[in-house]
């Protein structure tokens, strides 16, 4: 059975599957069979399709969109390995600003020795007597030391580079935070065009088993054909493999859904929000991607890498620089405790680099190389971030007119169907027509649940593209 009906918005559904496999898990120009189950077998690959799941609840849990969204920023692995990257890179920055702050440390010692002085080549020399060995001796020595990184452009600006990748961290999970609102989404909107599925199969078989019984009683009548009756239980039997397929993959559909948002294995479900059409507020194109600029965090996670490739550029030529750096050290030396004296050293020292062996400008060259790619990457994302926004406003205007064109053809079929029957019984026609007409029933039928899981997925891809997803999809399905 095709799922998708429309190939205008498919790059939506594109980026949501290749985001669940972590690969690209489908050609662009190629639709899944089932999308349902294009993820459990590469549940490995991509942290977003994970989770680690919470606590089992007894019997049938009620889940709307929005809960399940609620549940899968707790415990999405996307969303938890992402912010655990935040602390790695806070990490980072602590440990390359620890090279600018004062460095204290106590370091007393107390030595006791005897030398050997025949290991040192001293031995007996005609007039003079000299001893084996020395000592025992003892010294002690306690003092605090200080020291401090006076002025260091290198160090410097490695600490603010690590600051703008903290920052890229932060803005990549905020990133991450709407990425599993699409993966929730996608998720989540196809287990409800599923579960419309086993309804109109449901239906389907139904009428196809009225048209079997009738055509049954017109051949014993003798007003039929036996052929009739063959083809309604073809007709018949069709219907009730493909109640069985959408069953079973609504049941699949429901698995994947808890591993997204860190259900306890096994859990029951109930998909409480049925994907009703709302109209759509407009928006200009303008106004999308103006938005989507100031508020995407993959932007400015980006941004903030540009940042830090131009400080460590800094830092890197920096090692041509001079440094400065002051040591000092105090406390109490001597040979006995009680005869110990105060002691103290001060040292200002300034490194000139002379010759390192052309160091210096193989790390130039590197940071050149990085600063050219993050900038690369950022022209590339502020174009993707334009396309995303037109092509979400297309796929939402798209979608919108598939809905009303699949609504009215439902009636229309619906219709003939009907018409279908009336002349079946009054034997003007065979039960060749009265199939085909079951057949376009089921059709539109299934090209209206494609077109309204387009439509609502089409919006949480605009909320995904305009960023702050959490928020905008609660706009977007506000009330169901």
């Amino acid at each position: 059975m095709k799922r998708f009906s429309s190939c205008g918005w498919r790059s939506a559904s594109f980026l949501a599957g290749a985001l669940l496999s972590g690969t690209l898990a489908f050609p662009q120009s190629q639709e899944p069979s089932n999308p349902g189950q294009s993820i459990p077998g590469t549940q490995g690959v991509s942290p977003f399709a994970g989770s680690t799941p919470t606590a089992a609840v007894p019997g049938i849990l009620p889940l709307s969109l929005q809960n399940a969204i609620e549940r899968a920023l707790k415990q999405n692995l996307g969303a938890l390995l992402s912010n655990s990257d935040i602390k790695a890179a806070h990490g980072q920055r602590w440990q390359e600003l620890s090279a600018l702050l004062p460095q204290v440390t106590a370091s007393p010692y107390v030595n006791e020795s005897k030398i050997n002085l025949a290991e040192f080549g001293f031995t007996n020399i005609p007039g003079f007597n000299i001893p084996a060995s020395i000592g025992p001796f003892s010294y002690l020595d306690a003092r605090i030391n200080f020291s401090q990184s006076l002025f260091d452009w290198k160090l410097i600006n490695n600490a603010r580079a690590a600051k703008q990748s903290w920052k890229s961290a932060e803005y990549t999970y905020k990133d991450a935070r709407d990425l599993v609102v699409l993966a929730v989404g996608y998720t989540y909107l196809q287990g409800i065009a599923d579960e419309a599925r086993i309804a109109t199969a449901e239906a389907q078989v139904n009428t196809a088993q009225a048209l079997y019984d009738q055509a049954e009683d017109q051949v014993k009548a003798g007003t039929s054909p036996a052929i009739d009756a063959l083809r309604a239980k073809v007709e018949l039997q069709t219907r009730q493999q493909q109640l069985i397929q959408a069953r079973n993959n609504f049941a699949i559909q429901k698995l994947t859904i808890g591993r997204v948002i860190g259900l306890a294995p096994g859990q029951e479900i109930d998909l409480t929000d049925k994907s009703p059409y709302k109209a759509f507020d407009g928006m200009s194109v303008d106004d999308a991607v103006k938005r989507a600029l100031a508020s995407r965090s993959d932007y400015q996670a980006a941004l903030a890498d540009e940042r830090a490739a131009e400080f460590s550029r800094r830092g890197a030529v920096a090692g041509y620089f001079p440094s400065l750096s002051f040591n000092a050290d105090y406390g109490t030396a001597g040979s006995h405790p009680s005869t110990a004296t105060s002691v103290y050293d001060l040292r200002g020292t300034l490194s000139i680099p002379i010759f390192q062996g052309n160091s210096v400008h193989a790390a130039i060259l590197q940071a050149d190389a990085r600063l050219e790619e993050t900038r690369e990457r950022v022209d590339n994302l502020r174009a993707q971030i334009d396309a995303d926004a037109r092509t979400a406003l297309l796929n939402i205007q798209s979608a919108a007119q598939q809905v009303e064109v699949a609504r009215s053809n439902i009636d229309l079929a619906e219709e003939t169907l009907r018409q279908s029957e009336d002349r079946f019984r009054a034997g003007v026609t065979d039960t060749v027509e009265v199939v085909q007409s079951q057949e376009a029933v089921a059709s539109a039928h299934e090209q209206y649940i494609s077109s309204l899981y387009n439509y609502n997925f089409a919006k949480v891809s605009l909320a995904r593209s305009l960023g702050m997803a959490e928020e905008t999809v609660k706009n977007f399905f506000k009330g169901n």
